[in-house]
């Protein structure tokens, strides 16, 4: 995925470079547009938080992670630009 922090309308939808766009309003402080994130993906793909896992890319807008119980036809949706509204932190 590809977080955008800071954003004025948070979501997830799109694609940049074959990743996942993720707009969040929180800031990249102390991780929170990261958490912001990964439960905006959570429930994007209709699971809870602790079904998401960051493999990689703590520090960086471009991140690799895991979703146990994702709908593959979900992230096809998602990608072609099928935005749902940011839930939880940093909505």
């Amino acid at each position: 995925m590809w977080v955008r922090p800071g954003a004025v309308r948070p979501g997830v939808g799109g694609e940049r470079s074959g990743a996942l766009i993720v707009r969040v309003s929180a800031r990249a402080v102390d991780g929170k547009a990261t958490e912001a994130a990964l439960a905006a993906v959570a429930a994007a793909f209709g699971v809870r938080r602790r079904a998401v896992t960051l493999i990689a890319g703590a520090a960086s807008r471009t991140k690799i992670l895991e979703v146990d119980g994702a709908d593959p036809d979900a992230l096809s949706r998602l990608l072609a630009g099928a935005d749902t509204g940011s839930a939880g932190p940093g909505s």
